[in-house]
């Protein structure tokens, strides 16, 4: 019978690559700690150490591209408004 795989929360995943970057204990430890493989717990330690806490929250980017999105539109929406505002004062010195 085949295992289901496992899924850690963000918090989960932070405490073990912390504990593992701390050193108090080698990686064979923790993993009989954490009931997990030795390779994942390095794996861990390595995100954490490139990409800080934030790394294993779900979501973090999509929102962040859904805001560079917004933030995009708007700055598109700026620009058109700049733009006819512009015509409108060049034809308005025409009729003058």
């Amino acid at each position: 019978m085949t295992q289901k795989r496992r899924q850690h929360g963000a918090s989960f995943k932070f405490r073990v690559a912390l504990d593992a970057s701390k050193s108090l204990k080698t990686t064979s430890q923790l993993s009989q700690e954490y009931d997990i493989h030795p390779n994942q717990i390095s794996a861990w330690k390595k995100q954490l150490k490139e990409q800080g806490p934030g790394l294993f929250e779900r979501g973090g980017n999509k929102a962040q591209r859904k805001q560079e999105k917004e933030e995009a539109e708007l700055y598109e929406q700026i620009g058109r408004l700049k733009m006819e505002l512009e015509w409108l004062k060049k034809k308005a010195t025409q009729f003058d």
